[in-house]
This record gives structure tokens, sequence and C-alpha cells, in this order.
């Protein structure tokens, strides 16, 4: 089943290129936003008086804006018109990061990273949504794997970039930044997109009877804990290279560097496989992740492995967004804004679920590369489940035969 937007927009004023670049610099900005709070958390902590366990909650508290954020929002502004609601987010984004910069306390920084969390998934969403319905049908999951690639270059150059600035200078900067980049964001999308019509008027009953449908639950589903696997790996990727590998510190911003060129490579090459195939895109990329990441078991002692291994974990792990988000809009026609933003929370239930497993398979006492068991196994659960998914698409096809 293939369905697209049910407003055809007008053509781009500078092209569908540029306009997939406006939207790219808000997945940068949220990139960065997101995982450089990860390497900052003794400054803030340092800062804030708070102990750095507890300042980890500043991570979860933006997961968790995530997930909740994107299913209220693309509930709440389902017929608002695209670029004007994504402008919205862009300046949502901004204020969120600038109270992070601004925060006078502890209490005060968990809070704004909360409300910074809160337009990621509808941002991310939507902006797949409209990048989609930009191209030509047989284009349209290469068009979102190039939004989504602003979030693998945030990994590659923001967020290193990020940490350095956070350590030599000041960490409230590092938010401030992102304020900047989400508001040029707004500027550009506003000028480079064009005006887009909000999708079919089915109210808020309609939308979440379309979202809790089977097919719909099973590509989330698949999202959820597939995609988990990477972060089983990425959550321990540093201590892993220090104590197992036993490269030296400055080691493992590179290492982090590789794998986000990974992310970029299963991007592209996610895309153009899913616009070939959706449902086999999706198979591949799961197969190939299991492997890689069952790998990481033994090739995480020496450092020439590792980073080979690293790179296709990045890009077997998020060769599975373009086929994922292409193919929950695709089975969701009528709420397609709402499907594509909650997938967003689904990658975020996948960070939170990958992290948990792999610090207790490692606090068990089974040790880091353990995570590549870890890994390997929520991949194949998220392949089971594509499985249900195709099974139920072949069925379909047959009685629709007989």
């Amino acid at each position: 089943m293939t369905a697209h937007p049910q407003n055809t927009p007008e053509q781009p004023p500078y092209g569908a290129p540029v306009a997939e670049l406006a939207m790219s610099l808000g997945a940068f900005a949220l990139g960065i936003s997101e995982f450089a709070a990860m390497g900052l958390l003794p400054q803030v902590a340092a800062a804030t008086g708070a102990s750095l366990p507890d300042t980890g909650m500043t991570i979860s508290a933006y997961a968790l804006g995530v997930v909740v954020g994107a299913p209220v929002i693309a509930l709440l502004f389902a017929q608002a018109p695209r670029r004007g609601f994504l402008v919205s987010l862009a300046l949502l984004i901004a204020a969120g990061n600038l109270l992070t910069a601004l925060a006078p306390n502890f209490l005060g920084t968990v809070a704004a990273r909360f409300l910074a969390g809160l337009p990621h998934g509808a941002f991310l969403g939507t902006a797949a949504m409209v990048a989609a319905s930009l191209v030509a049908p047989d284009r349209r999951a290469s068009a979102v794997g190039r939004v989504l690639i602003g979030l693998s270059l945030a990994n590659v150059v923001g967020v290193p970039l990020a940490t350095w600035l956070g350590q030599v200078m000041n960490w409230r900067l590092v938010f401030a930044l992102v304020a900047v980049i989400a508001i040029a964001t707004a500027l550009l999308v506003r000028l480079c997109l064009p005006a887009i019509g909000p999708g079919p008027k089915i109210g808020i009953r309609g939308e979440i009877r379309a979202i809790t449908r089977l097919q719909p639950m099973l590509a989330l589903s698949t999202a959820a804990i597939g995609f988990g696997g990477m972060f089983a790996i990425y959550s321990y990727i540093a201590p892993t290279l220090t104590e197992v590998t036993h490269a030296s510190p400055g080691m493992v911003p590179v290492m982090l560097a590789i794998f986000g060129l990974g992310m970029i490579a299963g991007n592209m090459a996610g895309g153009w496989l899913a616009d070939r195939g959706q449902m086999r895109a999706v198979w591949l990329m799961l197969i190939a992740a299991a492997i890689v990441q069952a790998a990481f078991l033994l090739t995480a002692h020496n450092i020439a492995a590792v980073a080979i291994n690293i790179f296709l974990v990045g890009a077997t792990s998020m060769g599975l967004a373009p086929g994922l988000q292409t193919r929950v809009m695709d089975v969701t026609p009528d709420a397609q804004m709402l499907a594509a933003s909650i997938n967003h929370s689904a990658f975020n239930i996948a960070n939170a679920l990958g992290a948990w497993l792999g610090g207790a398979v490692i606090a068990a006492g089974f040790g880091f590369t353990a995570t590549g068991a870890v890994g390997a196994a929520l991949v194949l659960g998220g392949l089971t489940v594509h499985g249900a998914a195709t099974l139920l698409d072949q069925r379909r096809e047959a009685e629709a035969r007989a």
C-alpha cells in the first residue's frame, strides 16, 4: 500500500534540494541539542552543583520531552499549514535551547531540557513528510534521508565542536548557538518552502484510530525495538574503546566521528534502497545490522577492526530510518503528520531501551563487548516484528487478488 500527502504543494521557490537543506539544518540543530548534552554532563554538573548521576536527568528530560511532545503537538496542530508549522517548531527549538543556556539552577536546566525536547519529533516528522511531498513518488525515501542527514552531520561535526566549546569556554554557549541555528532554520524554511496546506480533517479521534491500527503499530514497534541495538553499543562506546580496545582517550572523538560518517552513508544508501523497494530495504538493513552488531563481540579488541565495525553499525542502523519513516507514513495515509512525528518518539524509546539493556548486561558482569549481543538481539526483535508486517501485507494482497 502506497499513499502520499493529500495536498500537492507548489514547487519550492529555489528547488527541492534547497528546501531539503533548510529542513536538514533544523535536524542538525536538534542533533547537537540532543547528543552534545551527553558530552557536557561534567560541565553542567559543576555549574549547577548536582552530582554527575543526577545530571543525567537532563538527558532523560529531553528524551521524555520528545516522547510526549511528538504525539501531543502533532494532534493539536494537525490542521496547521505545514510551512508555518515548521517555522513555529523551529522557533520552539530555539526557545527551549535558549532557556537551557539561561537556566539559573539544576531544576531549571532539567525543565528547560524537557521543553527543548517537545518540538523534536514533530519537527523531524513534519519535515520528512514535507520532503517526501516535494519529489517524485520513486524518490521519497531519498528525500527523507537527505533531511535526516542533518542528525548524522551533527554527530560528525557539530557534537565534537560543541563538546570542545563547552569544555574550553562555557557549556551554556553551546545551547545558545543551537538557538541561533534554529532561528536560522525558521528563516530559511519560510523563504525556501512553498505554501503547503494541512492534511485531511479527520479530528483527534480519527487520527488516534488511524495510528493505532495494526500496521502502523507494527511499523512503530520495528523502530522502537530494532533501532535500540545501535544505542546499546553507542551509549557505552567510550568506555569500551578505553577499557577493551585500550585506545587512548583522544581516539574516542575520532571513533565517534567514524560512527557519524557511517550514519551519513547509511542515510543515503537506505533512502536509495527504500525508493526501490521499501519493505525489502528494511529487511536488508535489519539483517545487516544484526550481523555487524553481533560482530562487535569480536572486533572490540582491535582498533582497526572496531573502527570498521563502528562505521558499519552507524551505516546499517541509520539505513533503516528512511524506509521506516516512509513506511509509517504510507500505512497511515489519513494521519501522516502524527505517524511521522510519533516515529521519532519510537526512535527515542529505542534509545532508552538500548542504553538500559546495554547497561544491564555490563552491570551483570558480562563486559562491555556484551552490548554487541544485546544490539543483535534487539535488531532480531525488530526483524521479527517486520516479518509479521510483511506477512500481513502478503495476506491482504492475496485476499485482494482472490
